[in-house]
């Protein structure tokens, strides 16, 4: 009864060890958590001081106009006549947008931290098939219309990231002014144009150069848009509402093309309709870190706790075919081991490739616990021995987390496997006969 009962306090003194390593793990998981936050900081000091994610709109003519009339009200005496006023603006969306560039690597560091930015030249090039749609209607019988002369403008979701611009009618140069007149699309810039024959087809082509912090996005507004772009950036994540139709991905770079036309995107409806610029559909990719430390980590802190426990089933295994008496601090001593591995993880990742980090953090952590298990199991080939299975541990602790989509069914069969190891290991074992044995030791 005794031996059971010594058995019974082993089980529940390392059910405590493996709460407490729990713990542990947590701690190091809030501290991943606190990295990924400064992180976010870092990219949100680099936005703040040079330019955030872009989404460019346009090129777009715009016509502010005014009406007056006469108003009537009353009759006889208390007939009142006054003047009335509306003022509105007419827009005109292209009949065919054409972008081509090239945004290229740009990156910003605060401290340790990298933020992916990007700078590069742009050429834009729309053309409208007629003006008729600048041309003012009158509401108000007798009344009297104004117009401005038209602008054409390009509304930018940062305007700090236009570095330069030019912009040409044909051969003529026109002047660039900051700001778009655009009521819901403020930030940009814009140019004043000459009057224009409303049935007379206009090209204009507009050269920028162009920063921005991991985003870029166009808003389609146009009946036909065709966007080519290219980039030294080799993990493109292309978003928005469409996908390119081409694209070339390599270790130089990238290449992309998009065509949209009205007939799947709404965004040059929209636009005329003034919606805001974050509910418009774009064209858009992103300089996307295939590889975020932060996200790998956390991923591998969340095996942690079953990590530690397929470790102590294989010291618990060699405890009972063996004959080697483990203590419980040597448990624990073990579990600090494999936890300390993501710590080191953690820290390395900051600074070096993941796959490198893993390789030291994981090599440091077999050494380790391949020279204390020569001592604690009883002799250097059960170390040995100890060493290789960490490491294979740590081996398909790898594969899980390079798998993201296939982890579920490859950690079950893991587990699976690891049980019929287990059950085919203890299979002969007499586990009466055992306490039995351990009854006679105590005595």
């Amino acid at each position: 009864m005794g031996s059971s009962r010594a058995l019974l306090w082993k089980l529940i003194i390392l059910a405590g060890v493996s709460l407490l390593l729990s713990v542990v793990l947590l701690r190091i998981g809030f501290l991943v958590d606190e990295r990924q936050g400064r992180q976010r900081e870092a990219f949100e000091s680099v936005v703040q001081a040079q330019a955030g994610a872009q989404t460019l709109l346009g090129p777009l003519l715009l016509r502010h106009c005014s009406e007056e009339w006469e108003s009537v009200s009353g009759e006889g005496k208390d007939r009142r006549v006054s003047r009335e006023k509306r003022q509105f603006m007419l827009s005109a969306v292209p009949s065919q947008l054409n972008l081509s560039g090239a945004l290229n690597q740009e990156p910003r560091y605060r401290g340790i931290f990298k933020v992916n930015g990007y700078a590069g030249p742009l050429q834009l090039e729309a053309q409208w098939a007629s003006l008729e749609a600048l041309q003012p209607r009158a509401e108000h019988a007798g009344s009297r219309l104004s117009c401005e002369d038209p602008v054409v403008m390009l509304a930018a979701s940062d305007a700090r990231g236009l570095r330069a611009a030019e912009l040409k009618r044909g051969q003529e140069l026109l002047r660039i002014r900051p700001g778009t007149r655009h009521d819901c699309y403020p930030r940009g810039l814009h140019a004043v144009l000459p009057e224009l024959a409303p049935d007379q087809p206009l090209q204009l082509n507009l050269r920028l150069e162009l920063a921005g912090t991991q985003r870029f996005a166009l808003v389609p507004a146009a009946a036909a848009t065709r966007m080519n772009l290219r980039s030294d950036w080799p993990h493109p994540s292309f978003g928005g509402r469409f996908l390119p139709g081409e694209r070339e991905i390599g270790e130089a770079g990238f290449g992309a093309v998009w065509q949209i036309t009205e007939l799947a995107s709404s965004a040059a409806a929209d636009v005329l309709a003034q919606r805001p610029i974050g509910e418009l559909d774009t064209l858009e990719f992103a300089m996307v870190d295939p590889v975020n430390p932060y996200v790998m980590s956390d991923r591998a802190i969340k095996y942690g706790l079953m990590f530690i426990l397929l470790t102590f089933v294989c010291v618990g295994l060699v405890e009972l075919l063996a004959g080697a008496r483990v203590h419980p601090v040597q448990y624990l001593l073990v579990g600090l081991a494999l936890s300390v591995f993501f710590l080191l993880l953690l820290s390395l990742s900051e600074h070096l490739s993941f796959a490198l980090s893993y390789a030291l953090a994981a090599g440091a952590a077999v050494a380790l616990l391949g020279f204390y298990g020569a001592a604690m199991l009883g002799g250097w080939a059960r170390g040995l021995g100890f060493g290789a299975l960490v490491a294979g541990l740590y081996a398909a602790l790898y594969a899980l987390l390079n798998m993201e989509q296939t982890a579920l069914v490859i950690g079950a069969l893991l587990m699976f496997a690891v049980l019929a190891a287990v059950m085919t290991l203890t299979r002969r074992i007499d586990w009466y006969a055992l306490g039995a044995t351990a009854r006679g030791a105590t005595r």
